[in-house]
């Protein structure tokens, strides 16, 4: 027990560091505290398609390593624990409401655990079949939206509750669904 209170705030710590690291100006420092009411007196400028599509990727990187290590350090049968999946949704909603990001986890071939983790849209739905067709990811711009979908793999701690009546050893996939808005450039505003 004293190993997971000293590592999950690790952990965090790690995440939110290298994400100041790794693209510094591109997101401004976000609070894990989910009350936080500070509020910014100017809004971000949204950035470039090129921008959106690595912060997109990064995020995901992220996500899906913390996600990871998270089910490997703390899932444990024997102790009634929030899981790392529904941990990560608080940090979704403190990037949504500071940073205008939307994440939200994506079923493709396992159990929903939440039926919010169905599809919800065609580019959702596009999403699961690509992944399903052994995809990494799907992408797609609208006016003025990034929509990224990447594949989280779901080890065996997971398929305890996605698959618990599994009868083959077939891979199982989710995906992490990242929506960012960006400034179209002159030439894309004027078509």
């Amino acid at each position: 027990m004293p190993r997971l209170w000293f590592t999950i705030p690790a952990v965090f710590c790690i995440t939110t560091g290298f994400l100041s690291l790794q693209i510094g100006p591109m997101l401004a420092p976000v609070s894990l505290q989910a009350d936080d009411t500070t509020s910014r007196t100017e809004e971000p400028v949204p950035p470039s398609k090129q921008e959106v599509r690595q912060r997109a990727r990064l995020l995901h990187e992220t996500v899906d390593g913390a996600l990871q290590i998270m089910h490997r350090d703390f899932f444990d049968d024997d102790k009634s624990l929030t899981i790392p999946s529904r941990s990560l949704e608080d940090v979704f909603r403190v990037l949504e409401r500071k940073q205008k990001v939307t994440l939200r986890w994506l079923a493709v071939n396992a159990n929903a655990m939440s039926v919010d983790h169905n599809p919800q849209n065609d580019f959702e739905r596009q999403a699961v079949r690509a992944i399903t067709e052994g995809k990494l990811e799907h992408e797609q711009f609208d006016e003025r939206t990034y929509h990224y979908a990447g594949m989280i793999r779901l080890g065996s701690e997971c398929l305890k509750c996605h698959v618990p009546m599994r009868k083959s050893l077939e891979d199982r996939f989710a995906a992490l669904v990242i929506s960012i808005p960006f400034q179209p450039s002159p030439a894309e505003s004027s078509n």
